[in-house]
């Protein structure tokens, strides 16, 4: 209980009533999560289509949701993304629209509810992070961190390093570097041992990854790697495009697969101008070492992005952080701590302090017939 102005006020978090949650089919189970437990746990009920890759893991779930909640707490619905979800977006009955994905799937499903104004949206969009590689940025590192980057998952990841802008100054040994360890990475399936690089989940992703090199190659850029492009089935190697222009495709395009366009710079006013032009704002990865450079840099790019990596690749975790972005790459936060509150709305018992209210309260709180007028917790 809180006291202000001579008016008690007993604050809880409750629910926001019917959550629609759609997950990505590049972490579909763990993303999907990300949303439907913080959901459950704040004492909504929930809508849950799976991804369209990644649907039988579901499976062994269904039945541990059957036996732990309540009927019409947790509905599993499978099917096609907009011909299942638009319906249930027009019937007017979701609350909350939760989704990990694409900004067009969100802005079309949003579209579909009579009443926006009463919607709550918590989404994770795509976006389009780049590295900033300074003069003075440690060679070594930041090579292993972009390989990572560009190349963990394929690049499959909204946190993958999608751009790569490179100081003049060190552009030669970087490219030819970077490239030469592009081409030494490990390809197979996920399960053997040392594998970096894996089929592609989509089926269309290859062909995808070809028009976006051969748009590049026809608008002036290179392919560094040897490999570079090489295709056999569900694969295409990962492509490392030199120098990427702002007519490009892969330059606009979020790429969402292996291939690696990397930007020269001489001012660093150009990839800061880059980013503030840009529809994303998710995060950055910051490669240098002089405190001076650093400093006026980090403090431009917290207001252009929510997550500045210094020397390090950009990721979601740990899930204790907040995991959110600006502009098309995300609306509210999901972490531990951010998503309970992402899923909930502050609700309250307010009354005057007087000698009636007191004592109807103190019996409220003896009775315990109140879940809500309540001070006992979990511990």
């Amino acid at each position: 209980f809180k006291k202000h102005d001579g008016v008690y006020a007993h604050i809880k978090r409750g629910p926001l009533g019917v959550v629609l949650c759609l997950g990505p089919y590049n972490y579909p189970l763990n993303e999907t999560f990300a949303l439907l437990i913080p959901a459950i746990i704040m004492g909504n009920t929930t809508i849950f289509k799976p991804a369209k890759h990644g649907v039988l893991l579901i499976t062994p779930l269904l039945e541990a949701f059957q036996t732990s909640f309540p009927k019409g707490v947790v509905n599993v619905i499978f099917g096609r993304g907009r011909t299942v979800a638009a319906p249930i977006m027009q019937t007017g009955k979701v609350d909350v629209l939760a989704l990990i994905g694409n900004s067009k799937s969100a802005n079309a499903l949003q579209d579909q509810h009579p009443k926006s104004n009463r919607l709550r949206l918590v989404l994770g969009l795509e976006a389009k992070n780049p590295a900033i590689i300074l003069p003075d940025a440690d060679l070594d590192l930041t090579i292993n961190e972009c390989l990572a980057g560009t190349l963990s998952f394929n690049g499959q990841r909204c946190t993958a390093l999608k751009v790569v802008y490179v100081h003049e100054d060190i552009r030669s040994k970087f490219n030819e570097s970077f490239a030469k360890k592009v081409d030494e990475l490990k390809f197979g399936n996920p399960w053997d041992d040392g594998v970096k690089l894996t089929p592609l989940p989509e089926p269309g992703k290859p062909e995808y990854i070809q028009e976006l090199i051969d748009d590049a190659l026809a608008k002036g850029a290179e392919i560094l790697n040897k490999k570079g492009g090489k295709r056999f089935d569900n694969f295409i190697w990962p492509a490392v495009l030199y120098p990427v222009t702002k007519d490009m495709r892969v330059y606009q395009e979020e790429q969402f697969g292996p291939i690696i366009p990397i930007v020269p710079f001489t001012d660093i006013e150009e990839p800061l101008d880059d980013m503030a032009e840009s529809n994303y704002g998710q995060q950055v990865s910051l490669f240098g070492k002089d405190v001076y450079a650093l400093s006026p840099l980090i403090d431009t790019l917290v207001n252009l992005v929510c997550r500045v990596n210094l020397n390090s690749s950009c990721q979601r975790g740990p899930d204790v952080y907040p995991f959110t972005g600006r502009k098309d790459s995300a609306q509210a936060t999901l972490s531990v701590h951010d998503a309970l509150r992402s899923f909930s709305i502050r609700t309250f018992v307010a009354f005057k302090d007087n000698e009636l209210n007191t004592e109807i309260i103190q019996h409220l709180l003896e009775a315990k017939l109140s879940n809500f007028v309540s001070t006992d917790y979990i511990l």
